[in-house]
């Protein structure tokens, strides 16, 4: 009889595990399709809002480390001065990697369009995106770009 509540109780707990990992992982990915669809629409408030309020947030870009949410915002105000601003994520190729119950990454291959309406740049980038676990909800912590050379 101890045998099977010991057995029992195992099931439960790794059932309990198993749940709470598939929930960070759809809170994850419900996060980033905000800050994505905060960028399409170009509302930079909005992306502003999805970050840390911390000069620790970093975004790698071309190269580049971008310090803090309003660096993030200015950076992505002079890019979205094209005329055509598209980010199309593979969000059915998202990993999400689990630290902990409070930070997450979630890596992916997604495309960037931009530039003239009449003949836009189509970029290929791999991005890993650290989100972390505050009072108001997760938040990005920091975002790292690639240029994706798998193909």
């Amino acid at each position: 009889m101890k045998a099977a509540l010991a057995s029992v109780l195992i099931a439960l707990s790794l059932a309990a595990a198993t749940t709470a990992a598939a929930d960070t992982a759809g809170e994850v990915r419900a996060i980033y399709d905000e800050f994505r669809a905060a960028q399409n629409a170009r509302d930079l408030a909005k992306v502003k809002s999805l970050l840390i309020d911390s000069p620790e947030f970093l975004w790698v870009s071309d190269g580049k480390s971008f310090w803090g949410p309003d660096a993030l915002v200015k950076r992505m105000a002079e890019l979205q001065l094209a005329e055509v601003w598209r980010v199309d994520p593979e969000i059915d190729k998202a990993t999400i990697v689990e630290v902990d119950d409070h930070a997450a990454y979630i890596h992916m291959p997604l495309t960037l369009t931009i530039g003239l309406k009449a003949k836009p740049d189509v970029i290929r980038f791999l991005v890993s995106i650290l989100c972390v676990k505050k009072q108001e909800g997760w938040r990005i912590a920091a975002l790292f770009t690639t240029n994706d050379k798998t193909n």
